[in-house]
């Protein structure tokens, strides 16, 4: 108890250390919106059925009319759009990338429309911006994250984020065994880098899927960044289309985040709960996940949601005096800086 409380007194003196005014409104850079839609669907109560699938955004996934045979350099395989998205039997382009694939992995749980873990987090747990990475977290901070879900102590401050609801439909409809499955599977594979940080004063001209992906426009044209930072595939149809596990993403951020954000970070002690190089660590029952290099989408969401109480499971009591009152600015250094290291 005692190292418990000093912790926690640690992560309150880093509130204080960049406490200026908590983020009031959504910080759209994070959550994949250009402009907030006009008519957002709220996702906060239609997943709440006996099904995942419910939570599935129409529209969210690209489509061949055509159905053209696509190849992807360096593999043997041929898919179709459709079967590189089939929601129960997902393109695997590189087998020898990963250990074989668990069944609720590599094919999810049609009868309780729960999607294959690896369409959205791909075969080899690097997922997409609006995702998440979860290869190379521990075991117990997955099946720790699933129970959150699962118990509603986890879901997304954006009621307009589908999948941040069908995680916890997913989580419901999932048994012990296959959580614990998933879980072994993808914390046995390594992180690697997945996101490079450009500091810019502007960034490619760029569009948003119903889904919270940035894609690079067909021109060439740029735009002022301003004060955001704008993550989106290195190749877009590499991504968007092949859904390649070997093609990553770059983060647009502003100039000189990287050093503000490495200076919030030092002044805030994040170190003592996420380990000297932000590689996870485990404090008696809690378990610090890994955060270094992973996506600046995701770390800006994750310090909103904490934020908002949108998460208030065992990690919430660690973070929630961390984050109350960082300013978006904030948020966006320190997604910068954390992306930019590596894992």
């Amino acid at each position: 108890m005692k190292m418990r409380a000093a912790t926690l007194l640690v992560c309150a003196a880093c509130a204080i250390t960049v406490a200026r005014a908590q983020m009031t409104i959504l910080p759209l850079w994070a959550y994949g919106y250009i402009t907030l839609p006009a008519t957002p669907g709220d996702y906060t109560m239609k997943c709440q059925g006996e099904r995942a699938d419910p939570c599935d955004r129409p529209g969210g996934l690209p489509t061949d009319p055509n159905n053209t045979a696509r190849t992807l350099e360096g593999s043997d395989r041929t898919y179709t759009v459709a079967q590189i998205n089939a929601r129960y039997n997902p393109a695997d382009w590189f087998p020898s990338d990963h250990p074989p694939m668990p069944d609720i992995v590599a094919h999810g749980k049609e009868a309780n429309g729960v999607r294959a873990c690896g369409i959205c987090h791909l075969p080899n747990g690097k997922g997409l911006m609006q995702n998440g990475s979860v290869s190379g977290l521990p075991r117990e901070y997955i099946l720790q994250q699933l129970g959150d879900f699962k118990s509603g102590k986890r879901h997304t401050a954006d009621p307009n984020k589908a999948n941040g609801y069908e995680m916890q439909a997913i989580a419901r409809n999932l048994t012990d065994t296959e959580a614990q499955t998933a879980a072994d599977y993808f914390s046995s594979i390594k992180y690697t880098k997945w996101v490079r940080v450009l500091e810019s004063g502007t960034a490619p001209k760029f569009t948003a899927t119903v889904n919270g992906l940035f894609l690079k426009d067909e021109s060439s044209d740029t735009l002022p960044l301003g004060n955001r930072i704008v993550e989106m595939p290195e190749d877009t149809y590499q991504t968007n289309i092949l859904r390649n596990p070997r093609s990553g993403f770059v983060a647009y951020a502003p100039i000189g985040s990287i050093k503000k954000g490495e200076a919030l970070v030092t002044a805030s002690k994040c170190g003592t709960c996420h380990g000297a190089e932000l590689r996870g660590m485990t404090l008696k029952t809690v378990v610090v996940p890994p955060i270094a290099g992973r996506s600046p989408g995701y770390i800006g969401r994750a310090l909103y949601d904490f934020q908002q109480g949108a998460r208030s499971g065992a990690n919430a009591a660690l973070m929630k005096p961390a984050v109350q009152k960082l300013t978006e600015d904030d948020a966006i250094a320190i997604s910068a800086f954390v992306a930019s290291l590596e894992p």
